[in-house]
C-alpha cells in the first residue's frame, strides 16, 4: 500500500539573500527544506556577502519587485501557511511586508526585526526603518529580537548592555506583546550569569540557557527564527519550538568551533542539518 504523503507547509520567506557568508535565505532555506517545509523566496536584496565584516559587499536592491511579485503570486492563485520577514534593507520595505500580510491573513506572520546587535544598529539599519519596524513588529503573530533589537522597539537606550532580571524580562517581553504580536521571543538575553531565550507565549514566560561555545557567528539569528517557525507550523509549542531552535544553533555553533573555520564564513549549517531529524528530548524550557 503505497504511502499518501500531505503537501509541504509553504511559507513566503522575505529576506535578503547573501551569496556568501551563510546567512538569510542561504541559512534559512535548506533548515526549513529539512524540517519539511516549502521555501518561496522573496529576495528584498542581493549582496555578495553578509555585511559581518567581509569589506564593502555589492548591494542590488530589490523593492520595487516585491509587490508586483505579490501581485503575481495572488494572480495565480496561491496560498502561503505562512509569511516570514527577516532583513530589510530599505525602510519602503516595511509596508511591502505588511501588504504580503493583508494579502494572507490565515498566514502565521513571523516577523525577525533584523536591525542590529551588540548595541549596535547594522549598517543598513536606518532611523526611519528602526521606526517603521515597529509598526511591522505589530503586525506580526510571533517576534524573534536580540536584546539590541527588542531595546529599539520598546523605544529604549539600545546602546547600552541589557542584563535581565525574571522581572524586567517579563516587562519587556509583556510589553512587546501589548504592542501587537501576540508571542515574542528575546534571544541571546544576558540573565542570572548566562545566555538565554526568553519566551512569552501570551499566557506564560519561559527561558532556555543556552549551552553555547565562545565566539559570534553571524546567521544564527535566522537560523533560530527559522528553526523556530517549522516548529510551529508542525504544530509545536512556543516553548517546544524554540527549544529545538536552541540546541539546532548550539550544535551548529559547536561544530563550527571544533572546525575552527573563519567566524565571519558562518556556521557550518550543513553538517548540523541532520540533528534537527533526531527527536527533541527532555524539555530545557524553565518557567520564570
Amino acid at each position: 500500500m503505497e504511502h499518501l504523503v500531505s503537501p509541504p507547509k509553504r511559507v513566503l520567506a522575505i529576506h535578503d539573500l547573501s551569496g556568501f557568508g551563510r546567512c538569510s535565505l542561504t541559512a534559512i532555506t535548506p533548515v526549513l527544506s529539512v524540517m519539511g517545509v516549502q521555501v518561496c523566496p522573496v529576495p528584498t536584496a542581493i549582496l555578495s556577502t553578509h555585511t559581518g565584516g567581509l569589506g564593502d559587499p555589492v548591494i542590488t536592491d530589490l523593492t520595487d519587485s516585491l509587490l508586483p511579485a505579490l501581485r503575481h503570486y495572488q494572480s495565480l492563485g496561491l496560498d502561503f501557511d505562512c509569511i516570514y520577514s527577516g532583513f530589510l534593507g530599505d525602510s519602503r520595505q516595511i509596508e511591502c511586508c505588511k501588504a504580503f500580510f493583508e494579502a494572507y491573513p490565515k498566514a502565521l506572520k513571523v516577523v525577525d526585526p533584523v536591525m542590529g546587535d551588540h548595541q549596535k544598529p547594522y549598517r543598513t539599519c536606518t532611523p526611519p526603518l528602526r521606526a517603521k519596524m515597529k509598526s511591522l513588529a505589530r503586525a506580526g503573530d510571533v517576534i524573534t529580537p536580540n536584546a539590541t533589537e527588542a531595546a529599539m522597539l520598546l523605544g529604549m537606550d539600545f546602546t547600552r548592555p541589557v542584563r535581565f532580571t525574571p522581572l524586567s524580562a517579563k516587562k519587556w517581553l509583556r510589553t512587546l506583546c501589548a504592542q501587537g504580536a501576540g508571542r515574542a521571543v528575546i534571544t541571546s538575553a544576558e540573565m542570572d550569569g548566562g545566555r538565554y531565550n526568553l519566551l512569552f507565549d501570551g499566557e506564560t514566560f519561559f527561558r532556555i540557557r543556552g549551552r553555547y561555545a565562545s565566539g559570534s557567528y553571524p546567521g544564527t539569528g535566522d537560523i533560530f527564527t527559522a528553526v523556530l517557525t517549522g516548529g510551529l507550523l508542525a504544530g509545536q509549542s512556543l516553548a517546544e519550538a524554540a527549544q529545538r531552535a536552541t540546541q539546532f544553533v548550539e550544535e551548529a555553533i559547536s561544530l563550527t568551533a571544533a572546525a575552527g573555520t573563519d567566524p565571519r564564513h558562518g556556521v557550518l549549517v550543513e553538517a548540523a542539518l541532520p540533528k534537527l531529524l533526531e527527536p527533541l528530548g527532555p524539555s530545557r524550557a524553565e518557567p520564570f
